[in-house]
């Protein structure tokens, strides 16, 4: 969160270690080359865990036009991304590549409870919501009593960060065990973080099953792209 202290940019390049920042934000972005950061990943609000407000879709253009005065900047489009058709599409916005967290979370080696990996495979795209129940900074994650709970008071408010944490993180660590004990209420409760990209995770695979569909996705798009393209 924020642009990278001096010494560790130093150090990357000192060993030959390129440094990749996550921005949320064009002006972000600007700011994090200009200090000499390597790798741009642009992860637009529908992303899991902290994000901002503007989508994958108008970020990665926004940002890819905003660094061309700074040379061809390596930019890996973040944010809902789960599938090898939404990659072709990034890459044909401008980013060079893709980072991809939430769609892993379902997968048999995630550190996720078995609980929530149920979830994640039940909900669809509109059950997650960006809220400060977690952190007390705007992050992604499955809706729930939890974040109903805190996103509705007016009584009780998430405190700032990094205090919200201290709160948030053993009241919620409780609940998985409880959950995993068979108890329903605090299954009901429990939540995580997930981009709005889980209405497209339905099932639980490996994690080298999803770089395969990933692969098989991407090529697909690829040729009905230039399909079209012959077309024209």
């Amino acid at each position: 969160l924020g642009v990278p202290p001096k010494w560790m940019l130093d150090m990357g390049k000192e060993h030959n270690v390129p440094v990749a920042a996550l921005i949320g934000a064009k002006q972000h972005a600007v700011k994090q080359v200009e200090a000499g950061v390597d790798i741009i990943v642009v992860s637009g609000t529908e992303g899991g865990g902290h994000c901002g407000s503007v989508s994958t879709m108008v970020l990665v253009p926004e940002v890819r036009r905003a660094l061309k005065p700074y040379g061809d900047v390596p930019i890996l489009a973040a944010g809902g991304i789960c599938t090898g058709e939404q990659m072709a599409g990034v890459m044909a916005m401008g980013a060079d590549g893709v980072w991809c967290a939430s769609v892993f979370l379902p997968t048999t080696e995630a550190e996720t409870s078995d609980n929530v990996k149920e979830k994640m495979i039940a909900a669809s795209s509109s059950h997650t919501v960006r809220s400060k129940s977690r952190t007390g900074k705007h992050s992604r994650q499955l809706r729930s009593p939890w974040t109903d709970a805190w996103e509705n008071s007016d009584q009780v408010q998430p405190l700032p960060s990094p205090v919200q944490p201290l709160v948030a993180e053993p009241a919620l660590r409780k609940l998985d065990k409880l959950s995993l004990a068979g108890n329903k209420q605090a299954a009901d409760l429990a939540t995580y973080w997930v981009g709005q990209a889980v209405g497209l995770m339905n099932e639980t695979k490996s994690a080298g099953d999803v770089v395969q569909d990933f692969k098989t996705d991407f090529i697909e798009a690829y040729e009905r792209l230039n399909g079209a393209l012959e077309e024209a």
